[in-house]
This record gives C-alpha cells, sequence and structure tokens, in this order.
C-alpha cells in the first residue's frame, strides 16, 4: 500500500510523507542537471555561490534545475545546455548523459542527471541569473586537487559531486 500524505507544497519544495518516510520533493521542477564541463585545454569548470540552507559560499558543479523554466518539457540536454552558459559563459558543442541517480536517496525523491560538457567556447561572462551571484572558476585538471585542497583549507565546502566528477575524467567510460 502506497499512502502519501502532502504536510507542506511550497513554491520550490513540498514535505511529503509515504508509507511513514518523510522526504522533500521539488514542486518547481522535473528534474535536477549536473554538468561535467571539461575546456578544450584540459580545464574542468566548477562554481561557486553562496547557498543559505549551509549559510556558506559552496563550490560545486555547474547544475540547475529541469522544466524549471517556461518549458516544463524541457529536456535534460536542453537544460544543460542552457545552465552551463548561465552560470558559466560556455557553451558546449558535446553534451553526453553519463548517469542519472538520486542525489541523496534517503531525504529527497531527487534524481540528479550528470552530463558531460565537451567542445566548449566562451560566449559571455557567467555569472548565473539575476537571483544568483556566481563566481566561475578553471581549473587545469593537472592542479585540480591541489586547489580543491586549498580551498577546503580556507573552509570552503565543498560539493562531493565534484569528486564524483572527477573519478569519470580519470575513468572515462560506461559508468552505468
Amino acid at each position: 500500500m502506497n499512502n502519501e500524505i502532502t504536510h507542506f507544497r511550497g513554491r520550490y519544495l513540498s514535505l511529503l510523507e509515504r508509507n511513514n518516510w518523510e522526504y522533500a520533493s521539488r514542486s518547481n521542477a522535473s528534474g535536477v542537471v549536473g554538468i561535467v564541463a571539461v575546456t578544450p585545454g584540459g580545464e574542468i569548470i566548477l562554481v561557486e555561490q553562496y547557498r543559505r540552507p549551509v549559510d556558506s559560499r559552496v563550490i560545486e558543479l555547474p547544475a540547475g534545475l529541469v522544466g524549471d523554466q517556461a518549458d516544463p518539457d524541457e529536456s535534460i540536454l536542453d537544460a544543460a545546455r542552457r545552465e552551463l552558459e548561465e552560470e558559466t559563459g560556455f557553451l558546449a558543442a558535446g553534451l553526453e548523459v553519463l548517469m542519472a541517480c538520486p542525489s541523496s536517496a534517503g531525504m529527497t525523491d531527487e534524481i540528479i542527471t550528470f552530463v558531460k560538457a565537451t567542445k566548449l567556447k566562451q560566449v559571455g561572462p557567467g555569472g548565473g541569473d539575476e537571483s544568483e551571484d556566481i563566481e566561475v572558476h578553471v581549473i587545469p585538471l593537472e592542479d585540480v586537487d591541489h586547489w580543491l585542497q586549498e580551498r577546503a583549507s580556507e573552509g570552503i565546502p565543498m560539493d562531493p559531486k565534484i569528486y564524483t566528477a572527477l573519478y569519470w575524467l580519470k575513468y572515462p567510460g560506461d559508468p552505468t
């Protein structure tokens, strides 16, 4: 029996309960995309932005919601293309789905789809939309471990999905 109760529904999130388990669900999007963006020069693109839930700037992969704009039927690849340009100022001629998986299976029904973006060309400054203040970091892959360690020693939180991206870049192949 699948008893689902809605305890709260906001503009962006809902708090639900299914079979005595409470969890969060997005009420404004159909999915989430995380972008593993690599320049032709062998650099990974990361972003840094303030995140209210942790009250800190956080270093992350470029990412965003799918179907949260005017088009509720937006595809994963269209969202990846849109979010990459909006957040980083880069366009990708190559987009490839790497994997879709739960982002935090005990807390949310959210599924994140990782997309590898290649053949990049910078067309603008990035920085996000009017509600965001995003700093773009373009780091050579051979320096990224040291760069991340330095940021961590400064107390800047890192989204662990960065390390998933680095694994895929180090061991390319079918992750499924």
